[in-house]
């Protein structure tokens, strides 16, 4: 059965893969992009190249080497891809990271209207229309807004749907999706590593409090390992699930991944960007479907270990019940 396997393997993963990455980056406050995701990159690499050796898993060395400049640009999106989204995990809740996420269905979207003149459908265009509309609306309706936050969360989005635009379009159509993501890790964790004395992020890493505390050197160990074996987990489900199953899947566990990170770290909600994060999850899952074949305030922290409404009487009101 589709609900059991690497697909309860991917979700478990998925959540711990996020909290880990969100204790890191905002509770201990490691907002050092280049070290943390150089590090990340380099344990995939590494992992990557011991199990291809070790005959776990299948790659070609010739494919690699004949498509080290054409990936280029694919490595490059992977960089802006996964340091926008570390900074802005740091600064957003994991709902709302989620949820501008989805927005790189739109990228791919349009993209792929102009560059391979598809035609979109009716229900197509509603939903990508929704998805921008939440994205819009979402900044808008955010208690704890952070423009930095959303900032780098549109330059990841972006980042996102350029780079799976590039994998649809680029000519290195040989490389297998194991191949492809090994030489993102291996560009990555060159550019990353460069870029961390010219930015900064070298020095200040020095200085991080944290530095040699058992609390952080295990979290970056965790979050390296859970990284990269995420990602071989969802080779699997990929080649596992069908399209229908898989995009399910993938809602089912964003929807479990926000829902349970609003019970270990202090989010603020209201009712709209509630009821607009489910509505836009919901669009991502049927978008992605079809096109992979190309003021009511909710707090609830740790300790208090309930929701405290502040509801006042026109929040209740029937326009602002939403059926999903």
């Amino acid at each position: 059965m589709w609900l059991k396997g690497p697909a309860l393997c991917y979700s478990l993963l998925f959540l711990a893969s996020y909290f880990t990455n969100k204790y890191v980056l905002s509770h201990l406050k490691f907002t050092y992009p280049t070290i943390f995701q150089g590090w990340q990159t380099f344990v995939g690499s590494v992992f990557l190249q011991i199990a291809w050796k070790l005959g776990r898993v299948e790659m070609s060395s010739n494919v690699l080497w004949s498509a080290k400049v054409s990936w280029i640009p694919g490595a490059l999106l992977f960089v802006g891809n996964i340091y926008a989204g570390s900074r802005a995990l740091s600064k957003l809740p994991i709902p709302f990271f989620l949820l501008l996420q989805n927005t790189s269905e739109v990228i791919v979207a349009m993209l792929m209207k102009i560059t391979r003149k598809e035609k979109l459908s009716l229900t197509k265009f509603l939903s990508a229309l929704m998805i921008f509309l939440a994205a819009v609306i979402l900044p808008l309706s955010d208690p704890q807004f952070d423009p930095g936050g959303y900032f780098w969360a549109t330059i990841h989005f972006v980042c996102v749907g350029g780079y799976k635009v590039f994998q649809k379009l680029s000519k290195s159509y040989s490389l297998s999706e194991l191949e492809q993501q090994y030489l993102s890790y291996l560009y990555s964790m060159v550019i990353l590593i460069l870029a961390a004395h010219p930015s900064g992020d070298a020095s200040d890493a020095l200085e991080f409090p944290h530095l040699y505390s058992y609390r952080f050197l295990s979290g970056c160990c965790v979050s390296g390992t859970l990284g990269v074996c995420l990602m071989l987990v969802s080779v699997k489900v990929k080649s596992s699930l069908s399209v229908e199953h898989y995009g399910i899947w993938i809602l089912v566990t964003k929807v479990l991944t926000a829902c349970l990170s609003l019970a270990v770290f202090e989010t603020l909600l209201n009712v709209s960007t509630s009821c607009w994060n489910v509505r836009k999850m919901e669009d991502r899952r049927q978008d992605e479907e079809r096109t992979d074949d190309l003021h009511c305030d909710h707090r609830w922290t740790p300790t208090a270990a309930r929701v405290t409404s502040l509801c006042t009487t026109h929040h209740t009101s029937p326009e602002h019940h939403h059926t999903i």
